[in-house]
């Protein structure tokens, strides 16, 4: 049995429905079946749990006047903003007095890799997922010119460029999602990457065709801008076109979002607000499709995966089609601009065998995604 430090930046045991913090959750259970995990995290208020084989600690987050200090040192560093943001002075603390007391390193994403002590010869492992730094240059090439955000974005994606390199320098193992983006990664990195895809926990067969049906449902963390943007250009420019056939449609968006985002989205018409929820499956009724229009994507949109999980239709856009391999074998209903998207949604509320079609093809193709098939193969690469 080995012992095992685990590091995430967000509390794996919070809920919250973001992929990072639901995969690392996963990670942690499996690692625990046979191994002892310590799991330690920020997170807003402090707080343990502890079980034979699993200890977990959560530290409080620094207050504004020391995260807006570690996030101007990281600049002057030359390094992402994100992990000055992140850092926790007392987590970095915990890692230098306690790492030699572990026979491996396990680290949630590239803002936990910053707590990696100098000399810890032992197994080091990186949940890096996606290569961030694609997703913040898109987002700047996307953003109007003199737009100040669009600066930000810039910078940050040289510095998470700059980063990643340095991660897969330093770390033995690395764990990413999309074989798109492992195949930009130089040559010589590539023996330490291990591709694996995200997974779901259960499949319930939850859709129903109807004429009747009235919803479409986006679900993710608002508070991430591509989610962000999706759903603002939704609510603007395509749903007062498809409300123009069929005024009683609605846009349901589920999922963490700010006060202000919630405010001016509650505003336009037929868009209805949910936040974070425990259970999604009341919100299923009369569906017509799931939606993933991201323009700016990067590995795996686990949105996708949470539809098919339910059957129901999902429709995506060429960007995020491309970035995930699986989904291409089950032929989802993807769209390469916005006509064509309105078209296959009129086509799923319209046509009971298309959208049958879709619905079965979605619950053969996410048998392969329980996370049991996801994590395991995984786990054994890294741990052996």
């Amino acid at each position: 049995m080995k012992k095992i430090l685990f590091i995430s930046t967000r509390n794996p045991f919070s809920g919250r429905y973001s992929g990072d913090v639901i995969r690392a959750k996963k990670f942690i259970y499996f690692l625990s079946r046979n191994n002892y995990v310590k799991v330690i995290s920020l997170d807003v208020q402090s707080s343990k749990k502890k079980e034979s084989k699993l200890n977990y600690e959560g530290f409080n987050h620094p207050d504004f006047i020391s995260k807006a200090y570690y996030i101007f040192r990281s600049l002057l560093k030359f390094k992402p903003l994100q992990l000055g943001y992140f850092y926790s002075a007392k987590i970095d603390e915990y890692v230098k007095n306690n790492y030699q007391n572990y026979d491996l390193i396990f680290f949630q994403s590239f803002r936990a890799a910053q707590y990696l002590p100098k000399n810890f010869k032992k197994k080091t492992i990186l949940d890096m997922a996606d290569l961030v730094s694609k997703n913040y240059e898109q987002t700047s090439q996307r953003l109007f010119f003199f737009n100040p955000i669009r600066i930000i974005y810039f910078i940050e994606s040289f510095l998470l460029k700059r980063y990643e390199k340095i991660c897969f320098n330093n770390f033995q193992k690395i764990l990413l999602h999309s074989k798109k983006e492992i195949n930009t990664v130089e040559k010589e990195y590539k023996k330490k990457i291990i591709q694996y895809s995200f997974g779901i926990d259960n499949i319930k067969k939850k859709y129903k065709f109807n004429a009747k049906n009235y919803k479409i449902i986006f679900i993710g963390n608002i508070k991430y801008a591509p989610n962000r943007n999706a759903c603002f250009e939704f609510a603007n420019k395509i749903l007062p076109l498809i409300c123009k056939i069929y005024p009683n449609i609605e846009f349901h968006i589920i999922g963490e979002i700010s006060k202000i985002d919630k405010f001016f989205l509650k505003q336009k018409q037929n868009v209805k607000i949910f936040n974070k929820i425990n259970n999604l499956e009341p919100y299923l009724d009369k569906v017509i499709c799931g939606l993933a229009n991201l323009k700016i994507s990067s590995g795996i949109q686990t949105k996708l995966l949470t539809y098919m999980s339910y059957g129901i239709p999902s429709v995506c856009s060429q960007q995020v089609f491309e970035n995930f391999d699986a989904i291409k074998e089950s032929k989802i209903d993807f769209y390469k601009n916005n006509e064509e998207m309105i078209k296959i949604i009129l086509k799923l509320k319209r046509n009971k065998n298309f959208s049958l079609s879709s619905s079965k093809r979605a619950l053969q193709t996410i048998k392969k995604f329980k996370w049991d098939k996801i994590i395991l193969p995984a786990l054994n690469k890294v741990l052996n």
